[in-house]
């Protein structure tokens, strides 16, 4: 399949993932687990940018954009695969404007990846459906078609076979982030899990299977890094309906009725814990 552009800009955005609940069921010999996590998705994160260019290249600024490689990246491995499958013989220039925390348990890399994927089939006109790209994301990382897709799903296997749910329940919803500024690395917080298989997911309403769910990498991330006890502690003081941390961290979130009682949470952590990073958002 060819491709062609218009020669205008374009871009998407890399939305923040997060996961409401994570049940660590086993390990697997390959070195990934065996998972049960619903997944769920803000309506903000980081931006994906493409204009036409000779071969693909990527730029990358923003306010987390120290230390990020702009030739060891997802987004390339994303991009030159898309091309790849679908015989594209063009290029693009891509800048991502990276404003999620690293290594934050929130979608990063991942995220960045499937917003490459979106971009790049629209910019490419490619014409290929989420399925599709879905598909085409699998060996880019457990959580990349997830991230494609960027719906309210749950997520079995090692986190790539998806099931759309119902989320009505927490389309009115007010997501607050708190990132204390701590990177822990994802393979160190899966190492550190011990084994135990607390049980299944609960089927139903979202907000019912979360609330009776767990985060099993919650205790061996807040033993590599204390601070997120302290920062649990508060979001729960401020009364959410659900808070908890994402993924392997050190992102934690509350679910709030309105925007005003998050900025409140919000304003309370800056000041208990200085500078740290925040984000308030809706579902999408």
């Amino acid at each position: 399949m060819s491709g062609s552009v218009s020669g205008v800009s374009d871009s998407e955005t890399a939305y923040a993932k997060i996961n409401l609940a994570l049940h660590v069921r086993k390990r697997l010999p390959d070195g990934y687990h065996q998972i049960e996590t619903i997944f769920a998705f803000l309506d903000q994160g980081d931006v994906i940018a493409a204009e036409p260019g000779e071969g693909i290249d990527l730029r990358i600024s923003g306010p987390f954009a120290d230390g990020l490689s702009a030739t060891d990246n997802l987004v390339l491995q994303a991009a030159n695969r898309l091309a790849e499958t679908s015989k594209v013989k063009i290029g693009a220039q891509l800048h991502l404007e990276k404003r999620l925390p690293v290594a934050s348990g929130i979608g990063g890399g991942s995220a960045d990846a499937a917003a490459t994927l979106r971009l790049l089939n629209r910019f490419w006109r490619l014409n290929h459906s989420i399925s599709a790209l879905a598909e085409i994301a699998r060996p880019l990382g457990a959580d990349v078609p997830a991230c494609v897709t960027s719906q309210t799903c749950r997520g079995t296997g090692i986190g790539q076979d998806l099931t759309p749910i119902p989320d009505d329940d927490l389309r009115d919803c007010v997501a607050l982030l708190i990132n204390p500024l701590v990177p822990v690395s994802t393979a160190k917080i899966f190492a550190a899990w011990d084994g135990v298989d607390r049980g299944a997911l609960q089927e139903g309403r979202v907000m019912s299977a979360a609330r009776n769910g767990r985060n099993d990498l919650q205790k061996p991330a807040v033993a590599l890094a204390p601070i997120l006890t302290d920062v649990l502690d508060l979001l729960e003081h401020c009364q959410p309906r659900l808070t908890r941390m994402s993924g392997s961290g050190a992102t934690c979130f509350a679910l709030f009725d309105s925007r005003a009682e998050a900025e409140n949470a919000e304003r309370r952590c800056r000041a208990a814990f200085g500078e740290i990073w925040t984000m308030i958002g809706r579902f999408r």
